[in-house]
Parts: C-alpha cells; sequence; structure tokens
C-alpha cells in the first residue's frame, strides 16, 4: 500500500492525513506528527509507535506526499524523516556519517539542555551513550 486508506486518520493528531508517512510497524501518521512524537522522547533513540509501542526504525512518505515534492512544507518533513532514518535506520554509522550527523546533534542537545523539564534526564542518558559508545 504506498497511501493510507481514505477515511483513515492520523493517530496522534486525529485529523486527515497531512503529508502521511508509514512506519516500520505498518501504522501511517502525519510526517509533522510522528516527527513531533520523536521531539518529545529521547532524541537519541528511535520513537516508539504511538499505537503499538514497537520502535519505529524507518519512515517512508506516501506516494501522494511525494509528488508534491514542490511544496516546501513537504521539503521540509521529507528532510527530517530522511535524518531520522539516517540515525536509526539500521545502517552502519561511519566516521564521516557521524562527522554529518554531529551539527544537528549539537543543536538537539542544546536546545534540550537549556529546556529544565528535560536537562536532568538527557544528560544521563548522554553519559550512558557515550559511555557504551
Amino acid at each position: 500500500m504506498d497511501d493510507p486508506l481514505a477515511d483513515d486518520c492520523c493517530s496522534v493528531c486525529r485529523s486527515s492525513f497531512n503529508i502521511p508517512c508509514q512506519a516500520n510497524c505498518s501504522h501511517w501518521f502525519c510526517g509533522n506528527c510522528i516527527m513531533e512524537v520523536w521531539h518529545h522522547s529521547s532524541t537519541i533513540q528511535p520513537c516508539k509507535c504511538p499505537l503499538c509501542r514497537r520502535q519505529i526504525t524507518l519512515l517512508v512518505p506516501g506516494e501522494a506526499s511525494l509528488r508534491r515534492h514542490h511544496d516546501p512544507e513537504v521539503a521540509e518533513i521529507k528532510r527530517k524523516v530522511q535524518t531520522y532514518n539516517r540515525l536509526f535506520g539500521g545502517r552502519s554509522n561511519g566516521l564521516i556519517q557521524r562527522m554529518q550527523d554531529l551539527p544537528f546533534l549539537l543543536r538537539r542537545l542544546l536546545r534540550e539542555l537549556m529546556d529544565p523539564q528535560r536537562s536532568l534526564p538527557l544528560v544521563i542518558r548522554a553519559r550512558v551513550y557515550i559511555a557504551v559508545k
């Protein structure tokens, strides 16, 4: 299936799909909604599907969204989905890829460190992540 069913809706925002993306668990979400779920959870690991709680390691935009490539909103969501897939898609992260991802990860780290509600858990997770890698 290349796109969600016509009468289906996003389980995050409960409205019609806007730039639909399918997760590896086969559930559909608005591209922006699933990116918000990821941004509000731990950003150093894949988010979990809001429906089945399975880790999302791959997001695939629907065919209809890909045809709207001239739309700036679609281009932005596509870029975010590509970043997500690169981080959690299961490919090995070589030194070059880690260097390319560094600006993105540093911006995210700085943003989360500035958030008073999330800074302590993030620091603990970052220390664990660094120790494991």
